[in-house]
This record gives structure tokens, sequence and C-alpha cells, in this order.
């Protein structure tokens, strides 16, 4: 008598969860496609590319995620995508940056990233205080702008026992405004006369995501890519320093109302996401000359590859109509903030280039 061979259980985990990624993956993939077709008609006819693949994608996703929102169907492969896909894709970046790459950043650089957060941060939280924002959120908008966007908002949103509504508004408007930021960031660095590697620092200190900083340093090149990618990575990491001070702050901070506490989280020590130690670690290895020469170009292929697909998975979840539900005081916070950075950006760059 045969018996019906079954798979092992981590087998068939491991094949449900690939089958219910495909169909969003597909879709990016398909967006990240036409992005990169576009790219080459504006070739065809202009001579260059007038939008990067990378920001092509961004936009192309958010129209349609705008028109038509993605069935359930499409969020685990969409959130593959901007998530996981994204992180393997800035790992193998790190394997384009040599130790020359490291040394231009110098240690002046790394204390003014640290100064323009430290800076930031404060500032844009008195900013929604005199624009009679609640103590909470003005320090969501803070973070969020200062350090890493989303992922700020949500490492810090537990630790001030913020207010679930604030937290969704701070969310929702900074996702829009980043992609806004993409886009204006190039024109921004024309005209102030930026060289590829001050673009590159321009944009690691100002952009809010590490996706979104590889779309918008893409205009000016790979160098432009590989410093703007350290220098928001730097940036990420005083997450960790400012949670701290925060936890230690939060109890002063006014109620003010709050109805929709978020839940708190446990004060544990803030860990830095894996995909840094690996971009760190992939740095290393070619600095020591652990990477063959020879697959360089295929790595850097397969990252392009997969950050264009990582774009549309960030455009498809972008609503731009959430800008609307946020608020006139929201909106003006967030703006005036992201003034003050680039302002304390290009005073950075004006600084050392002295």
């Amino acid at each position: 008598m045969k018996h019906a061979y079954t798979l092992p259980g981590s087998v068939r985990g491991m094949s449900n969860r690939a089958c219910k990624i495909f169909p969003g993956l597909a879709l990016c993939a398909g967006v990240g496609g036409v992005a990169v077709l576009v790219a080459e008609a504006e070739t065809a006819f202009f001579g260059a590319p007038w939008l990067e693949p990378l920001v092509l994608a961004i936009l192309i996703g958010a129209v349609l995620r705008t028109l038509w929102r993605p069935h359930e169907y499409f969020h685990a492969g969409i959130g593959f995508s901007a998530k996981t896909l994204l992180e393997i894709a800035i790992v193998l970046l790190g394997a384009a940056v040599s130790a020359q790459t490291l040394l231009s950043v110098g240690p002046g650089m790394l204390a003014g990233i640290v100064a323009v957060v430290a800076l930031v941060v404060p500032g844009s939280y008195y900013l929604g205080r005199l624009m009679r924002l609640p103590a909470r959120m003005a320090l969501l908008i803070a973070c969020g702008n200062g350090i890493c966007g989303n992922s700020a908002i949500a490492a810090v949103a537990p630790v001030i026992d913020a207010d679930s509504d604030d937290v969704s508004a701070s969310i929702a408007f900074t996702a829009v405004l980043g992609v806004f930021v993409v886009l204006s960031l190039p024109m921004i660095g024309h005209l102030a006369g930026l060289q590829a590697l001050q673009y590159g620092v321009l944009s690691g200190l100002t952009v809010y995501a590490v996706p979104q900083v590889l779309a918008a340093a893409a205009p000016m090149g790979t160098a432009a890519i590989q410093i703007g990618t350290l220098v928001k990575l730097v940036r990420v990491l005083m997450l960790g320093p400012i949670t701290v001070v925060l936890s230690m702050l939060a109890s002063r901070l006014p109620d003010e109302g709050q109805s929709n506490v978020a839940p708190r989280a446990m004060k544990k020590g803030f860990m830095p996401p894996l995909f840094i130690f690996g971009f760190l670690g992939m740095i290393g290895l070619r600095s020591v000359g652990a990477i063959p020469q020879e697959i360089l170009s295929p790595i850097n292929i397969g990252a392009n590859v997969m950050t264009v697909i990582a774009m549309a998975a960030l455009g498809l979840s972008v609503d731009a109509r959430a800008v609307m539900n946020a608020g006139p005081r929201v909106i003006a916070t967030v703006v005036l903030s992201l003034v003050l950075l680039i302002a304390l950006g290009l005073g950075l760059i004006t600084l050392l280039a002295t």
C-alpha cells in the first residue's frame, strides 16, 4: 500500500508564506518594471532620465494606491517588498562602500550628524508647541522628522504613552510628506550647487526613511547613494539615546486629555535593526578585500532591482488623501520642522566645506 508523501511542517509553512507573498511581490515588481520602462523612454526622448526609476516607482505606486486600494490578497507581498526585500538590498549595497568612502565621512561629519539630530528634535518639538499641538504629538513629529520617520514614531510612541490617534496622524502625514521630500530634494541640491558627496550628506540628514534616501540620492549617482545611506544609518542609531532620554522625561509631559493611549512597551535597550549590522559587515568585507571584484557588479545589479521593487511597495503603501485628515496645525508643524532640518543640514555641509 502506497502512502502519500507529505511535506515537513517547516517546508509547508515556507510554501504557504511564499504563496501569500507572491501576489503582492508580483504587483510591486510590475510597478517597478513600468518605472524602468518609463525611465528608458525618458532616455530615448531626452538623452537622460529626468526622473530615476527609484523615484518613478514611488510615484507610480503612490498614484495607483490613491486611485485603487489593493485587496488584502496583496498586503503580505507589499509588506515583504517594502521591508525584507529592501533590507536585503541595503545589506548588498554595503558591498559598494569602501574604506575610502567611510574615511571621506570623517569624525567631523559624525559629530555633525549627532549635533543636527540633537538640535532638530527639541527644535521641532517647540515648533509643535507653538502651533498648540499636544506635547506628545509634538514629540512624535519631532522624532519622526529628526530621526527616521515612521520607525521613530512607532518606537517612541509607547515610551511617552502617546495617544493612538496622534500616532496615526503623525505616521500618515510623515509617510506622504516623505515622498514630497524625495521629489523636491534634488531641486534643492541643484539650487545650492552641491556636489555628489555633499548632496548625499543632505539626503541622509533630511530624508525620513532609508528607502527614501536611496530614491532621493539617486539623481546624483552612486557616490551620493553610498554617503546618503551611511549618514542615514548613523542618524537611525540616534534613536537609541533619544528613546532613553524620552523615557526619563515622559513622566513630566502634560496629559492634555489623553484618551486613546497606545499600549506601553517594556523599556528595553534599543537594538538597531539587523540589516544595519549586515550593511556594516559588507563594508568590512569589501574593505579587507574579501568580496571578489568580479561579483561586485552582479551584487550591485541585484541591489538595484530589489530597491526599485521596494520603492514601488513604498508608493503602494502611501495614500495621498491621508494629508487631508492630518489637520492644518500638524501640516504646519511638519513643514516647519522639515525646513529647520534642511537648514541645519545645509549649514553643516557649509561648515565642513570651510
